[in-house]
Parts: C-alpha cells; structure tokens; sequence
C-alpha cells in the first residue's frame, strides 16, 4: 500500500492522522504543507480544495479528513485487520489552544 500524507506539522488533525497510520504500521509518506509551499500546491491540485489533511491512499485521495475517517475507510475496504491497539492520540480533534499559538507565532506565505 503507498500512502502519501499531506499534514500540517503541529496540527490536531494531522496528529490524529499520524496516530492512525502508526496504530497499524503502516508505512507513509508525510508531507509537510506548511513549511513547503509546492506540497500544498500539489495537495490543492489532487485533492481539488484547500483544507488538510488530506491522505491518498494508493492513487485515492481522502479530502479534509480526520485520523478516525483514516481508520473507518482503511477498515471498511480491508486495507486493515481490525486491533484494539489505542492510537496514542486523539483520532478527531483540532488543534489545541497551545498549537494554535505556537502557529500564530510564523508566518506562512503561500503564493
């Protein structure tokens, strides 16, 4: 399976996401969105709009979602033996008031 992460480095939802690809082990490809403005543009460009994370999973791409849609669509097309291994973190949650400040401390361009 070949999955390409397209995350915010310090974001609760990317983190949920991370969580997930760990819980099962699976190798990916984590695509810093933030720091690289050609990431995002090629996550904009797959994905069709501008909100992460955004995760593609063997050539399909999962739009704007959470660790726990990870999960539901990896388990749902048996891509995953089910485990009640936790995750480690929290699967479907922002980011906290704490990461928030510490990105309202950079400035992040684009274009």
């Amino acid at each position: 399976m070949k999955i390409k992460a397209y995350l915010k480095p310090h974001c609760g939802w990317s983190n949920g996401v991370r969580a997930i690809l760990r819980k099962y082990s699976l190798p990916y490809e984590d695509i810093d969105i933030i720091n690289n403005r050609a990431n995002y543009a090629e996550m904009v460009q797959k994905s069709g709009q501008p909100l992460s994370p955004c995760v593609e999973i063997d050539g399909v791409m999962l739009a704007d979602i959470s660790g726990e849609e990870v999960e539901n669509y990896l388990l749902s097309n048996q891509l995953v033996t089910p485990t009640e291994t936790p995750a480690g973190a929290p699967t479907n949650a922002g980011c906290s008031d704490e990461e928030h400040a510490k990105m309202a401390t950079k400035t992040i361009r684009f274009f």
